[in-house]
């Protein structure tokens, strides 16, 4: 019994017998009183839970189709025009059929247009009176139908309702109204979802459980939209009583009955979900509990110090796994001989600690560039934010990019390495180092504090700050100052491009375009510039209309695949349009070049080729806006799709480069990396991301892979062998393949053999 050989066990059993020795039958007692209350309250806390859980899977349902609602809205196939026109209406018949396929919780999809005489469906277009014919709503007239759809301006869900088919079927259906185009005051059109009420029902047929009760679905003004009752049936006062309790577990009596009542209401649509459960039920429940808890407490009392000792060894093994395993993974001298299993689990946990900092840099690093891509840290806990060391506390944001083409010391990240925080106390200026996927690039986000002694520059309408803002001049030290840094830590000659200042870290995606694009800019201007946005957003290129800067930011925003950064610059380039007062055909002109300036930056051509804007888009900004945003929107997609295929398609050549160099001895990361154009920490996340291991350990199993392959095809000497995979120090490779394997190699080449497997190598 080695068991009884360990102190930590034996306190373990000692406990259980002091535990034990104490009077079972008050516990009993207690447990008898309050077991009704807290049975109850497990039951209203997994109503609550379920609910929740069945109110966020509607409100995603219903976000689906308020997106599918938005897409059709943007869909140039749909437009009024398009869907009368008898040459492109089956175009349009198809889309509407495309969308109907997004969603398996739509039973049909209509699009109906103000004040028209027809409806159209993904079956088709038809008269209003074939609608009608076709599904007859038991409490919705016609006319009525006619005056929602027409009067439609917010999202709007019909109770669930008995529709009669052609066919003779009888369906129970809700019916869900999106206006569109969302969010405007005067809505063209209405897209209506037919949906059966079993797709809602199911996600709240099994919230009761085993209990009788009802469960209901209110929309915002107190109606039954859909309802699932099992052995009791409530009255319209008792039922509108439900729907009046605030969101939370209250005690109601319905039908001259106790009742448990959880609600719980979704921000999103102000729908809420209500259960109610005779609170009788419980009674029974708790009867056949305290049976079960005295037959317990007897076996338990009759077990004795038996079972004391039984469950001290069933606690104690889990840590006895535990210490053994911290023997066997010890790396530090001593770890293995602590005076106890918990000291030596301590040990192997201070361990992995340290090798969680060793890995800091890294999770700061990608989540820096998360940020540059999708902007903002508000969202971010600020528990997080402690834990990489960043701090966010400044009033605006830049962010500076820089490259250089070579390092005075080549060794991997030796620019990253010193100027990954910096702080430059003569602009009042904290700048975060961001190492880039490309070699020998770097982002700096750059934030600083308002002054209040300073001249305030009035904010530009997109949230960026104005040349005479101080903070704004105060930039320029920055980058004066940066320059210099990147020269002292080994950047030769380093071109640099700078966003401008925004109020908040929300807006850092849009300063990394700008910053892009005035990288871009630098560059064809020579090695060593420095180039702030700024300085050419305003300029005019040869041969042009439109200032350069906000064309150069939005290629760069949609090679980037940010939306939302192209969203706002196609609407400032459309406001110099405006602003410009440009006749019909100088208007068409501009805005044919800010199409071509998007097409040149699409990755692809041809799949955009019949989703170019129609001729019409060109009469006006407003139209021309709305058809820029959809083809950007499809760029941005197609980019992000692309970037996705292209990491993984890097990753996919870097492994068979791995797979088929891994005997090279001078195998590393660094090259690795270097050969495919990347920069090794990137290489290095990604790679561990794909394969789960990290790059040393993926090249270590290759080597002790084909070392065993070797050994059981060949009798060649293990040196040969081992010199052959690439590892040149043979005894620490014996030493590591004892430690995953449990035997040496020729113990492991023996061990098919008549008693091998043993003795020493």
């Amino acid at each position: 019994m080695s068991y009884l050989k360990s102190r930590l066990f034996l306190n373990y059993a000692l406990s259980y017998l002091l535990i034990l020795l104490v009077p079972l039958l008050l516990f009993a007692g207690a447990i008898s009183q309050s077991a009704t209350g807290n049975l109850q309250r497990e039951v209203e806390r997994a109503h609550y839970n379920q609910l929740a859980q069945a109110r966020h899977s509607v409100d995603s349902r219903m976000g689906e189709l308020s997106m599918i609602a938005t897409r059709i809205a943007y869909d140039t196939r749909l437009t009024d025009y398009r869907t009368h026109d008898p040459y492109s209406s089956s175009e349009a018949i198809q889309a509407l059929d495309q969308y109907l396929a997004t969603s398996a919780m739509i039973g049909e999809l209509f699009l109906y247009f103000h004040g028209d005489d027809r409806i159209f469906s993904s079956k088709g277009m038809s008269g209003l009176d074939v609608f009608h014919e076709r599904y007859a709503f038991h409490n919705w007239p016609p006319g009525t139908v006619e005056k929602d759809l027409d009067q439609a301006k917010f999202p709007a869900m019909r109770p669930a309702d008995l529709v009669q088919r052609t066919a003779g079927l009888q369906q129970s259906m809700l019916a869900y109204m999106v206006p569109i185009t969302p969010n405007s005051p005067n809505p063209h059109a209405t897209v209506l979802y037919l949906i059966e009420e079993s797709q809602v029902g199911d996600l709240i047929a099994s919230i009761l459980g085993s209990y009788q009760g009802s469960t209901y679905v209110f929309d915002d003004k107190g109606q039954v939209l859909t309802a699932t009752r099992r052995g009791e049936s409530l009255g319209q006062e008792d039922i509108r009583r439900l729907f009046r309790q605030p969101e939370g577990t209250h005690s109601l009596e319905l039908n001259d009955t106790e009742h448990s009542v959880v609600s719980v209401k979704s921000e999103q649509n102000g729908w809420t979900y209500v259960t109610a459960v005779p609170s009788r039920q419980f009674f029974s429940g708790v009867v056949e509990l305290r049976n079960i808890l005295v037959l317990l407490l007897g076996a338990v009392a009759a077990g004795g110090a038996g079972l004391a000792l039984l469950m001290a060894r069933r606690h104690y093994g889990p840590i006895s796994d535990l210490a053994a395993y911290a023997s066997s993974s010890a790396r530090q001298p001593g770890a293995a001989k602590a005076a106890d299993e918990l000291s030596r689990i301590r040990s192997v946990l201070q361990y992995s600690s340290r090798m969680a900092d060793l890995q800091e840099p890294y999770a700061r690093n990608h989540f820096l560039l998360m940020l540059l891509k999708y902007g903002g840290s508000g969202s971010v806990s600020s528990e997080l934010l402690q834990a990489l060391q960043l701090g966010f506390e400044q009033d605006r944001y830049a962010v500076l990019v820089a490259g250089w083409e070579e390092e005075e010391r080549p060794e991997a990240g030796s620019v990253y390495g010193r100027l990954h925080r910096l702080g430059i106390p003569e602009a009042e200026a904290a700048v975060y180092g961001v190492e880039l996927p490309e070699p020998r690039r770097m982002a700096f986000i750059v934030g600083m504090r308002g002054e209040d002694d300073g001249v305030a520059g009035a904010s530009a309408p997109d949230g960026a700050r104005s040349e005479g803002d101080g903070a704004t001049d105060r930039l320029g030290g920055v980058l004066e100052k940066l320059q210099a840094c990147l020269a002292d830590a080994g950047a030769i000659r380093a071109t640099i491009g700078a966003g401008r200042l925004y109020e908040g870290s929300g807006s850092l995606s849009q300063s990394y375009i700008e910053a892009l694009s005035a990288f871009e800019s630098a560059q064809a201007a020579g090695a060593g510039t420095a180039r702030r946005f700024d300085a050419i957003r305003e300029l005019r290129e040869e041969a042009s209309w439109l200032p350069a800067g906000p064309l150069l930011k939005l290629a760069q925003a949609l090679k980037q695949g940010s939306y939302e950064v192209a969203a706002a610059t196609i609407a400032e380039c459309v406001a110099a349009i405006r602003a410009s007062g440009a006749s019909a055909p100088l208007l068409r002109a501009m805005g044919y070049e800010v199409q071509g300036t998007m097409l040149r930056a699409a990755p692809e051509l041809g799949p955009l080729a019949r989703e170019l804007p129609p001729p019409a888009a060109f009469r006006s900004p407003d139209a021309l806006e709305q058809a820029l945003l959809g083809l950007a929107a499809l760029i941005c997609t197609q980019a992000d799709s692309r970037s996705l295929t292209e990491e993984r398609s890097l990753m996919d050549r870097a492994l068979q480069h791995i797979h088929e160099r891994y005997a090279d001895h001078s195998l590393s990361l660094e090259a690795v990396a270097d050969e495919h154009g990347i920069s090794p920490s990137h290489f290095s996340r990604s790679f561990k991301e794909k394969t789960g291991l990290n790059f040393t350990a993926y090249v270590w199993q290759l080597r002790i892979d084909e070392v065993k392959r070797q050994l059981d095809a060949t009798s060649d000497p293990l040196k040969d062998i081992i010199q052959r995979v690439g590892y040149l120090d043979t005894p620490n490779f014996i030493r590591k393949f004892k430690k995953e394997t449990g035997m040496t190699p020729g113990q492991y080449r023996k061990r098919g053999e008549p008693g091998g497997g043993s003795g020493a190598e």
